[in-house]
């Protein structure tokens, strides 16, 4: 009877062992060849992307001018009622006196090209927390943050999110480094509610997609019945969906320790978020929609190259070691995106009647631009920031893919009237990338782990 009980068991294990060893094989090998809509392939990608763009994304988002963002993440939800509470300890912002942030970032009064750096002025350490959702709103002692204030232009029809007032008394600068993009345990009906408003209410979404309240649940076929700029939004969105979980699933707690967290990749919730059984085959799409998302910036990043190949144009920090460290950095990243042999036609879209191209880019535009005023609803203050970021930095990369005509007539050496971006839309765009670029290299890992678990 005993040796029956653990026959028993050893036969269970077993199959759960090799459920799980089936759903891996079904992520990898899925994982695979050209993507819909377009002419490339995720083999492609991943070289590109892990061995080419990677190295120099990290480097870039570490140079002063990338660092701090400034965002408002006080704005009330205009949807419902704010009846989520984070349940994490020291979740909520802790900014640092308005005393001590350093003139030369609050005074904005100095003009948009100006070499003149501000006064720079020493500030004494915030107290840093390090609790999983809180935001560290510490400013280095040691950075140089003499940031130039970059006026808002008006040029609101090209914009698919709203930029934040940059005067406003509840907007902060925040360093991103000290506040990194992980698993801050964000989640139930509020998290859930947040994503099915996104799908069932912003997006253009295909017939046979259901998505209940549970924004993982599956579709149940193929992008039927959209037009190719319907087909694009829902993937951009569904792309960012994946890449924001595959940040969770790879700086996860696996340990609170003894005072000191330990964060590094959890498998079983990539494969609980991505695995076959539970999304019922569709795991594999979602990640490839990352694919396409990844690509759409990419060309983003290569038509703006213009923009900022202007000798006056300056990432300004008062710094100018730093500054041209920065724009040499930039520079090589921008060489290498336009070298890029397969990029996405942005040229099909929006390309039929005149008329009624118009009046779909506006529909595009306002669904992106409603989805950008839902991340006010997200209830932890880190998962707002980060998902106003990129929200933000693909609301920028469209911005530029669709004003191809007024980049091509930027005067070489003055500023344009026509076109032009604030501090805050460069630094969303180029850290909006590089989280893109971090989800296509932690994906290759967790790819590495499955198999070496076979």
């Amino acid at each position: 009877m005993p040796g029956d009980r653990c026959s028993l068991w050893r036969t269970a294990f077993l199959a759960i062992s090799l459920f799980g060893l089936l759903q891996s094989r079904q992520i990898t090998q899925g994982l695979t060849g050209v993507l819909d809509d377009c002419f490339c392939d995720v083999e492609s990608i991943d070289v590109f992307n892990n061995f080419k763009i990677f190295p120099f994304m990290q480097k870039l988002i570490e140079r002063d001018f990338f660092r701090y963002y400034r965002v408002n993440l006080k704005r009330p939800c205009p949807f419902w009622p704010d009846d989520s509470h984070c349940a994490i300890k020291d979740c909520q912002v802790e900014p640092c006196p308005e005393s001590k942030i350093p003139v030369g970032i609050k005074s904005g009064n100095y003009n948009k090209y100006s070499q003149a750096a501000n006064a720079i002025r020493d500030i004494k350490e915030c107290e840093q927390a390090h609790e999983l959702g809180a935001i560290n709103s510490t400013l280095s002692n040691q950075s140089k943050e003499a940031f130039e204030d970059w006026a808002h232009h008006d040029d609101a029809q090209d914009h698919f999110c709203g930029l934040d007032d940059e005067t406003s008394p509840d907007a902060e600068y925040v360093d991103l480094r000290l506040n990194p993009e992980r698993y801050t345990g964000y989640k139930g009906p509020s998290a859930w509610r947040l994503w099915n408003s996104i799908y069932e209410e912003n997006c253009f979404k295909p017939r046979s997609v259901y998505r209940p309240l549970n924004p993982l649940a599956p579709s149940r076929g193929d992008d039927d019945g959209l037009c190719l700029e319907k087909r694009v939004f829902y993937r951009l969105i569904s792309g960012l969906h994946s890449s924001i979980n595959i940040h969770l699933c790879a700086e996860y707690l696996l340990d609170e320790g003894w005072g000191k967290p330990i964060w590094g990749p959890n498998v079983h919730e990539f494969r609980r978020r991505f695995g076959s059984a539970e999304t019922k085959g569709e795991g594999t799409r979602w990640l490839k929609n990352l694919y396409f998302l990844y690509l759409i910036e990419l060309r983003a990043l290569s038509k703006v190259a213009p923009y900022f190949e202007r000798a006056f144009v300056n990432l300004y920090t008062g710094n100018s070691q730093e500054d041209s460290i920065t724009k040499e950095l930039l520079l090589q990243i921008f060489n290498e995106t336009k070298a890029f042999p397969m990029h996405f036609d942005e040229s099909s879209m929006f390309a039929g009647h005149k008329m009624e191209a118009k009046r779909l880019k506006e529909e595009f535009r306002l669904h992106f631009k409603n989805i950008s005023r839902i991340m006010d609803c997200v209830g932890c203050s880190k998962c707002r920031l980060w998902g106003t970021l990129q929200t933000q930095g693909l609301g920028t990369a469209l911005k530029i893919l669709f004003s191809e005509k007024e980049i091509k007539n930027l005067p070489e050496n003055s500023p344009s009237k026509g076109f032009q971006l604030t501090r805050q839309e460069i630094v969303a765009l180029l850290n909006a990338f590089g989280r893109l670029s971090t989800s296509i290299k932690e994906l290759h890992n967790f790819r590495t782990l499955l198999k070496d678990q076979r």
